[in-house]
């Protein structure tokens, strides 16, 4: 059976304020002068390396595991996922 990395990336959601990303941007601008920075966002990967038959399987095993150990708050994190072979 093949195995694959399964990348679990979390951040808060657009309308979330995000003041570790916050920061960083005003460090940016106010130490370094890149006022063409306009954005920055934080977020929390997890590296997953999991045997399965395909790569849809591989995101589902590691999404369910995620839901079931509550790994992040739906309520105010987006998820995404992406798989490499490993």
């Amino acid at each position: 059976m093949p195995s694959f990395k399964v990348n679990v990336i979390i951040e808060n959601k657009p309308e979330i304020v995000d003041p570790e990303g916050d920061t960083i941007l005003n460090d940016l601008i106010l130490k370094d002068k890149k006022t063409s920075i306009k954005k920055v966002r934080s977020a929390k990967m997890l590296r997953f390396v999991i045997d399965a038959k395909n790569k849809e399987s591989a995101e589902k095993t590691v999404l369910d595991i995620c839901n079931q150990f509550r790994i992040f708050n739906p309520l105010v994190s987006k998820v995404s996922v992406e798989t490499l072979g490993a």
